[in-house]
């Protein structure tokens, strides 16, 4: 009787576990904990909103700095010591967010939080998975950016908890130095590792077969139309291009600047813990959308009116969030009710907001163009709601926090309008 060993299995699983793990501290950390440091900042006398929020804003503009210059950086010194290097710096900087007693020491904290968050974002965990996936890379992405939701579930209420137990200095040092650890355990033991070393091919296969066994990623949706996708010309001259860059940039930058003082915005009403708690809850929304789009969305949809209705729900939120602040509080339960509901159906398009573009560009470019496009909308996008924190706090500051709910509402509504004002159908009339 023969003896067959066990195939090994596929160290993929694990790069999206450990990757999974890195969105986590990085979206927890980078991406959800700014809005709780803003309070925590304004609270203890630091910086009025308007300085603190404009920090917020430059650490997510010398975040998309940072990004433009990652591939650099990971080809000189690799994606695991750049990724340990982030964690510690983003670790620096959030301790000095803590520690910080006047608007310039502030934006000093922000560098520092700015340059490090982006090494354990969405080009990080590109950069991680693109190596053992290729037909499956779509599903790997996704089961790795869930991560990125799970870390406002897991934080928002967390960093409330700890802050409220030793302050921002003390949470920052005892997160900072898990999240540090947590990440040379990883590099060492995970992301170190390449299909080449593991004697593996990408998605699993044989890396005894031939060289010309390359899996072939899966053809674009838009191969199986009506209509092949017309080639990509001057992007800033093409209505597809223009269309849906602006929509997302416009979704994004309402998304981000409320999100950058929602939390401050509830705790009037609701209290710290409360509001961390809505907070987290807010986020779990976001994956439950994903998810929902991603099952029930069949072929051949039109994505951009995908989009359009995950917007339209986060502006019904919106406006619930406004009448719950509307109504007199003698009104009984349903000011709370209208806040719960808002922040359910604002929650929901959070996560849609970023993966639906990318999506509908591969639907409606060539897979040449697509490559070309999804990085442009996102740097754009990035810079764009970068400056939404700053912007949404100056309003606030002249206006009164009301003034943001209306505002938001808006510039989602005309990111709905910008999503629409192309239709694929109309345009192979042409």
């Amino acid at each position: 009787m023969s003896i067959v060993a066990p195939a090994r299995a596929f160290f993929g699983s694990r790069v999206i576990a450990g990757t999974f793990l890195l969105a986590v501290f990085g979206w927890g950390v980078g991406f959800y904990g700014p809005p709780v440091y803003l309070q925590s900042v304004v609270q203890r006398g630091a910086a009025d909103v308007t300085w603190a929020s404009a920090a917020v804003t430059w650490h997510f503009v010398l975040g998309a700095f940072v990004v433009a210059n990652l591939p650099r950086l990971y080809r000189r010194a690799g994606v695991p010591r750049i990724t340990v290097l982030g964690a510690a710096v983003l670790a620096v900087g959030v301790y000095g967010w803590g520690i910080a007693a006047t608007p310039a020491q502030l934006f000093l904290a922000a560098t520092f939080s700015g340059a490090g968050w982006v090494t354990m974002g969405a080009a990080a965990v590109n950069a991680l998975i693109a190596p053992w996936y290729v037909a499956r890379r779509p599903s790997a992405l996704g089961m790795a950016y869930n991560g990125a939701s799970l870390g406002g579930v897991v934080f928002s209420p967390l960093w409330v908890l700890l802050i409220g137990r030793m302050g921002l200095d003390g949470a920052a040092m005892v997160v900072g130095l898990v999240m540090v650890c947590v990440m040379a355990w990883l590099a060492g033991a995970v992301f170190r590792h390449t299909p080449a070393s593991k004697g593996q091919r990408p998605d699993g296969g044989d890396a005894t077969a031939g060289k010309d066994a390359i899996v072939q990623p899966p053809a674009p949706a838009a191969a199986t139309a009506s209509a092949p996708p017309a080639p990509l010309g001057k992007a800033w001259r093409d209505r597809r291009f223009l269309t849906l860059c602006a929509g997302m940039a416009l979704g994004l930058f309402a998304q981000i600047g409320l999100i950058a003082h929602l939390f401050s915005l509830l705790v009037p009403v609701m209290g710290e813990k409360a509001a961390g708690v809505a907070m987290g809850l807010c986020t779990a929304c976001a994956i439950l959308g994903r998810m929902v789009v991603g099952r029930l969305m069949p072929p051949g949809t039109d994505r951009r009116r995908v989009a359009a209705i995950a917007y339209g729900l986060q502006v019904a939120g919106v406006l619930g969030l406004l009448m719950s602040v509307w109504l007199p509080p003698q009104d009984g339960a349903l000011p709370g009710a209208l806040r719960w509901l808002g922040l359910l159906l604002f929650g929901s398009g959070i996560g849609n907001a970023t993966s639906l573009p990318p999506l509908i560009a591969q639907t409606e470019f060539t897979r040449d163009d697509a490559q070309r496009v999804i990085p442009l909308i996102v740097a754009v996008s990035q810079g764009t709601y970068a400056f939404a924190p700053a912007l949404f706090g100056l309003l606030r500051d002249i206006g009164g926090a009301t003034w943001l709910f209306p505002v938001a509402a808006a510039v989602q509504v005309a990111a709905i309008a910008a999503l629409l004002a192309y239709s694929r159908n109309l345009s192979r009339v042409a």
